[in-house]
């Protein structure tokens, strides 16, 4: 009997020694029309979906920082009425207004102390401006490029500006 050998395919060898065939894979692939529909349908799905998952995320972080916010205006709160407990206190309004104000009792001599600092900590005379110009040893090109790497990575967050009590309240007039 004839020996009979298979045509020489083209697809690629595997290392094992079978022969991948991916038109065959391909080719067993079948579309259908509500493959289709499906398909598109979950495609339109992502693009629908996508921005309001962001939308939510974003809005997640603001809600936190308002929360934070909140949280701190609590503490500002209870630290304020704190403070107005001491200042029912005599003894507290006494002590404020002797060092404050510096008000005495009657018959109490006060002394004050001007520049009771130690000289270490006096304000030194500047020494006078030269006329020569002066070259720096320092290499500027390197820390310019270490301070905008350094602006680039520092991780700062906004702080929330709804609901932040302001630092200093401005006064208004009132009539």
């Amino acid at each position: 009997m004839a020996k009979t050998t298979a045509p020489p395919s083209r697809a690629p060898r595997r290392a094992g020694g079978r022969a991948v065939d991916v038109r065959g894979w391909l080719g067993g692939i079948r579309l259908s029309g509500f493959m289709v529909i499906m398909l598109g349908l979950v495609v339109l799905a992502a693009f629908v979906l996508v921005p309001t998952i962001g939308t939510y995320v974003d809005q997640r972080q603001q809600i936190a920082a308002l929360e934070a916010a909140v949280e701190v205006s609590r503490e500002d709160v209870a630290e304020l009425e704190a403070q107005r407990e001491r200042w029912t206190d005599p003894a507290y309004i006494t002590t404020q207004a002797r060092e404050r104000l510096y008000y005495v009792r009657p018959g109490e001599v006060v002394y004050l102390v001007d520049n009771d600092l130690p000289p270490e900590l006096a304000p030194q005379e500047q020494d006078p401006v030269s006329e020569e110009v002066e070259q720096t040893p320092t290499d500027w090109m390197s820390q310019l490029v270490r301070s905008v790497a350094a602006a680039g990575l520092a991780q700062t967050v906004k702080a929330p500006t709804v609901g932040v009590p302001d630092p200093e309240p401005t006064r208004t007039p009132t009539p």
